[in-house]
């Protein structure tokens, strides 16, 4: 028997503005709302379904220090190309760690700047 990932936590300053980003990036829905003002999303079989679902919490104070987590996404009906212009329309940014210029995926950061890539890939859809 194995562990499965569950659940993914992302503190963040404004959990319903990063809800309506990551439902939009990953066609999630909004599964939860809890008094404390996080939001649970997911893909729409729920928690414990297909993929992990995102716990997006809220937290006042983020420190400034190096993510040691990062998601990477990988486009499912586009090439990576439209994927990026999609993703930046919807408020993604590009994001410098140091890469050189050579690399197959492209680093962005959401609206509150957590970085992600997408890369280059594409995987059938669910």
């Amino acid at each position: 028997m194995a562990c499965r990932i569950g659940e993914l936590v992302l503190e963040c300053r404004d959990p319903e503005a990063q809800a309506r980003f990551w439902c939009e990036v990953l066609d999630f829905v909004v599964l939860d709302r809890e008094a404390d003002g996080s939001v649970e999303i997911g893909a729409r079989d729920g928690f414990g379904g297909s993929q992990p679902t995102m716990i997006l919490s809220p937290r006042d104070e983020l420190e400034n220090t190096t993510l040691r987590l990062h998601i990477d996404v990988n486009a499912t009906d586009r090439d990576q190309d439209a994927e990026l212009e999609r993703l930046l329309a919807l408020g993604a940014r590009p994001a410098d760690v140091g890469q050189t210029g050579r690399e197959s995926w492209h680093v962005l950061a959401d609206p509150e700047g957590n970085e992600f890539c997408l890369l280059k890939a594409r995987i059938p859809p669910l």
